[in-house]
């Protein structure tokens, strides 16, 4: 539900721009992305405070301000007249956000064991797909029936009122839950604690960042966020550029490759934790996803409907290995800079999707064609496919007694 709030308030923006915001507003394309990508700029800068603030303090806390302060500036994007302001809304609005993936990841590794993991982390992920999939449906009809500005307004207002729910029903750790009983609690420990004690331990956490896994992960995540983030913002405009559409049946058809997505994440991710090894589970979708979108291309705005079909595969694959990957992070290395290395990771993330969400729209002005931004997005995927077999599994200290 909290990521799915977050996901809302960040990527309405696409619905708004093709409801009338741009037209309004008088923006031209330049400023239409960049609006767009100052999001992710803020996003950026203030991941890996919020990550190892997560793991030292609270995620609960920093969750819960967080929810009132991104409800409050989401809904403030509605109100603003002023473009520079905007702007400015839109870069702390990135700010406040940057908290919830890495504490939300930080989280459910203080809960749930790797045989756990996998899936746990797509129930999280899933408010991505299900959020665009609802969203952009719902969002075009509430533009049609008021404006984009009563949209903006209207969903950011339950994130503030879900601030209260999740504080009153989220525990930090196992041993702070009332609703478990005691054998409960230490069972759930005890076999977290078993993890950490296979682990070697990290020499500090600016070791642990300059890693090799956490560096080609850093690099892996910017790629393949370019290619998810340019997707998602600008798929609404895309089509209705190319099929003519009305905007509420443009959100009803760019809801579509999130149906898809939605089925292939739990299947995938439940592959992933029946089998332990998650590599295997990530980089073989997001090739998939690089071919939807290079044959997407060759096909052209010509031939819409049948580019749209491989839209609809690219989309699905790209989130299908989402579960797998953020369950990856904290299996290879200890708790105490899994935080921060999770950060890092998805700040990277947060600058490709800067890059994707203002490179698509600027190519998409700039040629006013979809095809270039189609190109971009098979790249930047194929990339990301092929950074994945270079990450290693951890070195594991030899049991007590062992033979070395």
């Amino acid at each position: 539900m909290t990521y799915s709030l977050a996901y809302l308030d960040r990527s309405n923006y696409s619905i708004g721009v093709a409801g009338g915001m741009k037209t309004d507003l008088h923006l031209d394309a330049g400023a239409s992305a960049l609006l767009g990508a100052l999001f992710f700029l803020g996003y950026f800068l203030f991941q890996v405070p919020a990550g190892v603030y997560a793991e030292r303090r609270s995620a609960r806390n920093l969750i819960f301000w967080s929810l009132i302060a991104w409800g409050a500036l989401a809904s403030l994007q509605g109100v603003v007249s002023s473009v520079p302001l905007l702007m400015v809304v839109r870069f702390l609005l990135g700010i406040v956000e940057a908290a919830v993936l890495p504490a939300m990841v930080i989280f459910l590794s203080h809960w749930f064991t790797k045989a756990e993991r996998g899936r746990a982390n797509t129930y999280l992920i899933l408010g991505n797909p299900v959020t665009v999939l609802w969203l952009t449906a719902v969002s075009g009809y509430l533009v049609e029936a008021t404006s984009w500005r009563w949209m903006f307004i209207v969903e950011g207002l339950p994130a503030i009122v879900w601030a209260l729910v999740f504080r009153a029903l989220v525990s930090d750790h196992p041993h702070q839950a009332r609703w478990l009983d005691p054998a409960e609690r230490r069972y759930v420990e005890d076999a977290l604690d078993a993890e950490q004690r296979a682990m070697a331990p990290a020499a500090s956490i600016r070791a642990a960042l300059r890693s090799r896994n956490v560096v080609v992960l850093s690099v892996q995540y910017f790629l393949w966020s370019l290619g998810v983030y340019g997707f998602v913002f600008w798929l609404p405009s895309i089509i209705k550029a190319a099929g003519g559409q009305g905007i509420g049946l443009t959100g009803l058809i760019s809801a579509i490759p999130y149906v898809f997505a939605v089925v292939l994440m739990v299947f995938n991710s439940r592959l992933s934790d029946l089998s332990g090894r998650r590599n295997r589970y990530i980089w073989p979708w997001l090739a998939l996803s690089a071919v939807a979108f290079y044959v997407s291309y060759l096909l052209g705005p010509k031939n819409f409907w049948a580019a749209f079909v491989l839209l609809v595969v690219a989309g699905a694959a790209m989130y299908a290995p989402y579960g797998p990957f953020f369950a990856a992070i904290p299996e290879l290395m200890p708790r105490d800079v899994a935080g921060p290395a999770i950060a890092l990771v998805n700040s990277l993330g947060a600058l490709g999707g800067f890059a994707g969400s203002y490179l698509v729209g600027w190519l998409d002005g700039a040629t006013g064609s979809s095809s270039a931004s189609f190109l971009l997005m098979a790249l930047s995927l194929a990339g990301s496919a092929v950074l994945i077999p270079l990450v290693r599994a951890p070195h594991r200290p030899a049991l007590h007694g062992a033979a070395s």
